[in-house]
């Protein structure tokens, strides 16, 4: 079975993919330059996404998408388990949101061109002034609704356990009092692992939980929201994934 699968996917998924890859990218693009990157940068990444998991015959399931507001903007911080995860947050979160991203990322074809259209936020720390604008950056993109979502583990997982979680995503709730929803990604690790080399056909599971509201303001509310957050994201995951495991380059 895994080699029909296989076969499958050389011959005819990845192909399409490849084609809706390329168009996508386009359309993100034409569309955001004609105006209204609210839409052009989300719709188009959106289908794109759903249909990369129909071809490849990957079903996904959501829990908890009740838990949030449609008009409300939050900072969503998802676990990283695999390259899967861009796939089943875009396609199946629900929410128009902005992906904030390495800014190496820029430099993919099409893709980074098209993210860059869509008005997707480049995380570039090269210093104090650059970190600074990408902050205001952000600032600017959330409203309206309109979410930020962040890996705080800031790398894929090699092992399936989750790393240590990042300040900046809380940091930057706490700054503007946002409201911060852990997600929990499960399957993402078995369809293509950082290490991975051919895609392997298994469920998604893609679990919202209760948004966590701001306690305070400062590094207090910070520590206490990453370890209430950390705390939910783990808890949806198999109990083999649990239990911290250093990424190796962190």
């Amino acid at each position: 079975m895994k080699i029909l699968y296989y076969i499958y996917q050389i011959c005819f998924a990845l192909p399409i993919l490849l084609v809706l890859t390329i168009l996508t990218a386009l359309v993100t693009i034409v569309g955001s330059l004609i105006g209204g990157a609210h839409i052009w940068g989300y719709y188009p990444g959106k289908i794109w996404s759903q249909l990369i998991c129909v071809f490849l015959l990957i079903p996904v399931k959501v829990r908890g998408r009740e838990k949030i507001h449609k008009h409300t903007s939050y900072v969503f911080v998802p676990n990283h388990q695999g390259a899967f995860d861009i796939f089943l947050i875009y396609g199946f979160l629900g929410r128009n949101f902005k992906w904030m991203m390495k800014k190496s990322l820029r430099k993919l074809p099409f893709v980074g061109k098209a993210c860059e259209s869509a008005g997707h936020i480049f995380v570039d720390r090269s210093g104090p002034k650059k970190v600074l604008e990408t902050i205001r950056q952000a600032k600017a993109s959330l409203k309206d609704g309109v979410s930020l979502v962040v890996f705080p583990e800031g790398a894929r997982t090699f092992t399936g356990h989750m790393g240590y979680f990042k300040k900046g995503a809380f940091q930057l709730a706490d700054e503007l009092q946002l409201e911060v929803v852990p997600v929990t990604i499960d399957g993402s690790f078995q369809i293509l692992p950082r290490t991975g080399k051919w895609i392997h056909r298994h469920r998604m599971i893609l679990t919202i939980h209760d948004p966590i509201p701001p306690k305070g303001q400062g590094i207090e509310n910070i520590k206490a929201t990453m370890a209430e957050a950390y705390a939910a994201v783990e808890s949806a995951l198999p109990e083999e994934y649990k239990g911290m495991v250093k990424n190796e380059d962190q």
